[in-house]
């Protein structure tokens, strides 16, 4: 079965991801699938691309048992490829997420051009609880969407954050009650449908050619730091841990 479902209605693309049971984890083979849906050729009529989840969770990022197995590497660098994919969409890329965006999960909704959130759902980095970091790709963009404040509270602390807090501080498009989630999301993309095509072509070139400029600054220490904490031994336990659902002992090694 495939770990990706592609739903085209009349000029929206809709990209479901297909791994109920494993709470829309990221692996190996789902990101291949997101990466070739995202840079499949733009049909004339297409419009819009809509990214969504299966089943109650949107997407509980990076899937650990994967992660472990490959630590200081491994598919660390598809889930960057499929989030550039996102980025360069020439499209705009609406994030309908109905239930908790976590760690990979949630920066695949804040690479989106806009966010259409459930209130049930929740966004956040559980990284520090796992002994891992999020590398520079990953942090950049957190610092773009949610500012110092929020990424310092997102990233340190590892607690989801509720959708109605990023909302209220202005950080996603849409928050709305779970019954009315499918209304809001249907009249933001059909709003986008219905707007001039080469307008936001031209609008979503200008949103990226900025990303040029961030890509640019030097981050070799931050590198450095981040390999460190993942090939750590606190990164094993804390991984294992979260697989057996158990309180990790961090060492500091």
């Amino acid at each position: 079965m495939s770990k990706v479902i592609i739903e085209k209605s009349g000029p929206v693309k809709t990209i479901w991801m297909n791994r109920p049971e494993k709470r829309n984890a990221l692996d190996s083979e789902l990101m291949r699938e997101m990466i070739e849906a995202l840079q499949a050729p733009v049909a004339p009529d297409d419009r819009v691309v809509v990214i969504r989840g299966k089943g109650d969770v949107f997407c509980a990022g990076l899937d650990m048992a994967e992660r472990r197995e490959t630590i200081g590497g491994g598919n660390a660098s598809g889930i960057e490829v499929m989030l550039r994919a996102v980025e360069l969409c020439p499209l705009p890329v609406v994030a309908v997420v109905h239930g908790d965006a976590i760690a990979g999960g949630n920066e695949l909704a804040l690479h989106c051009d806009l966010v259409v959130a459930s209130e049930k759902a929740r966004f956040g980095m559980s990284l520090a609880q796992v002994g891992l970091a999020p590398n520079w790709f990953l942090a950049k963009k957190l610092m773009e969407v949610l500012g110092p404040v929020t990424t310092r509270e997102m990233l340190l602390l590892g607690d989801p954050l509720p959708s109605t807090k990023l909302h209220a501080l202005g950080l996603i498009a849409r928050c709305v009650p779970a019954d009315q989630l499918e209304a809001e999301a249907s009249k933001v993309v059909d709003r986008l449908a219905a707007n001039a095509p080469l307008s936001l072509k031209a609008m979503k070139a200008l949103t990226v050619k900025q990303l040029e400029f961030r890509d640019g600054i030097k981050h070799d220490d931050v590198d450095t730091l981040v390999q460190a904490a993942m090939k750590s031994q606190d990164a094993q336990e804390g991984m294992k841990a979260r697989l057996e659902k158990r309180t990790a002992k961090f060492q500091g090694k």
